[in-house]
Parts: C-alpha cells; structure tokens; sequence
C-alpha cells in the first residue's frame, strides 16, 4: 500500500482542498463493484434526511450498490490488526450535496465480519451492520436473513476506461460522506486517490432488498470495476460546525 503522506501528495484531481487537521484513518477500497441506478426522486426522498439536498446529474437521481474489500483499516499511528482490518463490504448509497462539498449517504452498509461490524459502527458512528459474505475475483455474494436481503454477482473485468464520462466520475469521485447518526447531521472528510476503473462484464446479476425494490429495479444502467484506491478519512463533524 501507497504511505498516507504520498496518498495525500496525489490530490489534483479533488474538487475542494484537502481538508485541515489530522487524518484520522487509512485504509484501501479494493476489488471495487460499481452498480448503478438512476432514481425516483419522490422514491428516493423518503429514505434521506429531510435536512439533505439530494445532487443530481443533470437533473437525475443516482443510487449504487457498491461491493469491495476493506483492507487494512488502522488508526494514525497503530498498524492494522487483520481479524478487524480486513473484511468485505457492501453498500447501498445516493449523492448528497452541501453547500460546495458533493458526497455520499448510505441507505445500507453491510460487513461480511460480525466484529468489523461492531467495531466500525462504534468507532465511526455509520450504521454498519453485519452480512454474510463470500467473494473472490470474479464473483461476490452477500445475504442478510434478518432484513431478507440478498445480493449476487459473477462478473469479469473489463477495459480500462478511457476517457472517463461525466457521469462516470459524478458517480465515483466523492470525498464526504454525509449521514444521520444518533440523532445528529454528520459530516467526514474523505480522500483518495483518483479512481482507475474498468469495464465490467456482469454474466449473473441476483439481489433483493425489499426496503429499497423502488428503487433497486432491473439490470443496473451503469457500471464499474476498480482495482482499488488508498483512503484517508477524518473524524466527525456535525455538519452545524462547518466553517
């Protein structure tokens, strides 16, 4: 893995600055499975915090599946503990925007380890909660029977994209991610390299997730595959404290 100080050196492509103060965690995004739908927006506004302003592209809508593997989460300062560090992910997201700062908020956000779980929800305060998963590098299968949720793909990489479209890097490059955690507006900083991403091939595509089949529906309209990208996050801020 690339060390944070040079992950920090890659920021030209960012839309606003790096952010003040000390990064918080590091961590890599890898083997990454972009899905994308676009959506209803009456559909959408029932699962978004009031408080929210949902971002369109071009006047649209967007939510994604994406499913990927954690690796490597540590703390400043600490060196990664594999059992917590290591897990896959999956999460369903739309696209938020605050004033000049577009990002992410999470309608699911699954871990395939019941103690990465645990750990990211308390130390994050993101509303993590545990699936059962499998992947390797050409398929990725999770299922949650509490929620009777269920996601299931085969699929194979394709071409490097190049160029990228508009919406190829509306849909990807976000460095905020905007929730409601605990009664309260948060915001976190977030920063990354830019995201290489490929064609994908999907030869088996399953899921259901009965909250969201309004807008869930059919083959996605849009699609990524990435090898990955090295990540730095700050810590919280309540959105009412931004400068």
């Amino acid at each position: 893995m690339l060390k944070p100080a040079q992950v920090l050196a890659l920021n030209t492509h960012r839309p606003w600055a790096l952010p003040g103060g000390k990064w918080q965690f590091y961590m890599g995004w890898k083997r990454a499975v972009f899905l994308h739908w676009p959506a209803d927006y009456d559909e959408l506004r029932k699962f978004v915090h009031p408080d929210l302003e949902v971002d369109l592209f071009e006047g649209q809508p967007w939510v994604s599946m994406v499913a990927f593997d954690m690796v490597g989460v540590r703390p400043r300062n600490l060196i990664p503990f594999p059992p917590l560090s290591n897990f896959p992910e999956l999460n369903v997201r739309t696209y938020i925007r605050s004033g000049d700062k577009t990002g992410v908020y999470f309608l699911s956000l699954e871990a395939g380890k019941r103690a990465s779980a645990w750990f990211s929800n308390k130390i994050s305060g993101l509303p993590y909660r545990f699936s059962r998963m499998s992947r390797d590098d050409r398929s990725y299968h999770s299922r949650n029977k509490p929620q009777n949720e269920h996601f299931s793909i085969e699929y194979t990489p394709g071409e490097i994209r190049t160029p990228k479209q508009p919406l190829d890097t509306w849909l990807t490059e976000r460095y905020a991610v905007f929730q409601d955690s605990h009664g309260r507006l948060v915001e976190y900083e977030v920063h990354h390299e830019e995201w290489p991403i490929r064609e994908i091939g999907i030869s088996r595509l399953e899921y259901d997730y009965p909250r969201y089949r309004g807008l869930l529906q059919g083959p996605p309209q849009a699609a990524h595959y990435s090898e990955g990208v090295h990540v730095l996050t700050w810590g919280m801020k309540r959105m009412s404290e931004r400068g």
